[in-house]
């Protein structure tokens, strides 16, 4: 039994996690890698192993950076089933039917300077015709339910409470006889939280595989926000100038929208319109609303009463390009909610390069920021930042709000970890930039975890 770590090891994306066990190769999410352009081309076009000889994937939750590999692995050979929650069923259909259009979209521009050139053409990672030779391969499998995927290999889908449909793993294989319980956080959310329900509990792993996105930091209190976020959005509103939100299509637009709606219908801020410019975004929200098993007892109470949780009489929903660019000639007081999150790719990029320099204007961070991204460079507060080969002057009021980050954060990782009753025999620690964590497992080894592991890019470790 051993397991390697093929992404997310000492980082925060690409998570890979091949298990070998019970004489069957698992793979453990398959995300693309999102950083630097040509470190991500070279990782996201040829996987680490030969897909062919993964015998099946257990898949955590949708956000790309683990479930947008998949067309790949299907392309180059695998032929096995994914399993995962029918919420994460829904919302890949079309988060990677996103990534394969972007994909093409960015080539077209990128292959035209490549002809002046005398440059050779590039090929997408992957295709749509490659996304719909996926979708056939997902099994959708109830929440709290044990199912059969291999011969002496049962998994139990526990709530993360990350995003809709997120997923811990527990894992019962049994070999020479031995039963071994295999736990695997995926992104784990946190308590107390709107919309969706708290994470699981798990109370028993032998191998417990954590995640770490935080492992050394602690998030500032979830009841500050209502305060924090109503002044930052009044002094911008006085200003009429616009707010301009760059949010993952799932999971934090819908966060950001409920937020909002509770401001404006306690009069905490003004009435102003709200756009959600990202396709992606609005699709998502409709499966939000399909998928009420994963809401918390607060949401569904809501939902009941038909109080608009989700703000749609506030929302103007923008799909077509050319609405997108009416908004740059359009006067504030506005809130532009747009994809995507790290500022990588999409109508973001147009938003912040319409906007960004005025003073009048704000820019809310409210996502996790990777390293070498556009969004990372913003909240660390450069003073000027490249677009679209351009610099531009960073004169926008910027504020991060780390209080809507939907990973737990070092105390609630930890907190996890030790409600199981017996310290796992070991524990590996993964997704999380090396110095989260190596913290993370430091903190581990302190309250007596025997066997702690941070793994490197492509370490094998034998369990």
């Amino acid at each position: 039994m051993k397991l390697t770590a093929y992404g997310a090891a000492r980082n925060v994306t690409g998570s890979k996690h091949l298990l070998e066990v019970a004489g069957k190769r698992v793979l453990l999410d398959c995300g693309l890698f999102q950083g630097r352009r040509k470190e991500s081309e070279r990782r996201n076009r040829q996987l680490p192993f030969d897909p062919a000889s993964i015998d099946l994937v257990l898949l955590s939750h949708a956000h790309i950076d683990h479930s947008g590999s998949l067309p790949t692995l299907v392309k180059h050979g695998f032929r096995g089933s994914i399993y995962t929650t029918h919420a994460t069923v829904d919302l890949c259909e079309i988060l990677l039917k996103d990534t394969a259009y972007i994909q093409s979209h960015d080539l077209e521009y990128l292959n035209k300077r490549r002809k002046k050139r005398g440059e050779v053409p590039l090929e997408p990672i992957y295709t749509a015709d490659d996304v719909e030779a996926t979708l056939p391969r997902f099994v959708g499998v109830d929440y709290d339910t044990p199912i059969r995927v291999a011969p002496n290999l049962h998994v139990t889908y526990r709530d993360a409470g990350h995003i809709l449909g997120s997923s811990i793993l527990e894992i019962d294989a049994r070999e020479s006889g031995r039963r071994t319980r295999i736990v695997f956080t995926g992104d784990l959310g946190r308590a107390d939280m709107p919309i969706l329900r708290d994470p699981h509990q798990v109370t028993a792993a032998d191998i417990l595989i954590t995640e770490s996105t935080y492992g050394g930091r602690t998030h500032d209190s979830v009841l500050d926000v209502e305060e924090s976020l109503a002044s930052f959005v009044s002094a911008v509103a006085r200003r009429k100038g616009k707010i301009i939100i760059p949010s993952f299509a799932v999971g934090r637009t819908q966060r950001i929208i409920y937020e909002l709606h509770k401001l404006m219908r306690d009069g905490l801020v003004r009435e102003m319109p709200i756009f959600i410019d990202s396709p992606l975004a609005i699709s998502a929200t409709e499966i939000f609303r399909r998928h009420p098993e994963c809401f918390d007892d607060e949401m569904n109470a809501l939902l009941r009463r038909d109080d608009d949780p989700l703000g749609f009489s506030r929302v103007r929903y923008v799909r077509k390009a050319d609405e997108s660019k009416k908004l740059n000639r359009m006067s504030g007081p506005m809130i532009i909610v747009s994809a995507s999150g790290m500022c990588e790719a999409g109508r973001i990029l147009h938003h912040l390069k319409n906007n960004i320099a005025s003073r009048r204007n704000g820019v809310l961070m409210v996502g996790y920021q990777a390293h070498h991204t556009l969004g990372r460079r913003i909240s660390e507060g450069e003073k000027r930042v490249k677009i679209f080969g351009k610099l531009y002057p960073v004169r926008a009021r910027v504020r991060v709000f780390n209080e809507f980050s939907a990973h737990a954060d070092s105390e609630e990782l930890l907190a996890f970890a030790e409600g199981i009753r017996r310290p796992p025999r070991a524990t590996i620690v993964v997704h999380g930039n090396e110095e989260q964590s190596l913290a993370f497992g430091r903190r581990l080894t302190e309250r007596g975890f025997p066997r702690v592991t941070v793994p490197l890019d492509g370490e094998t470790i034998r369990l």
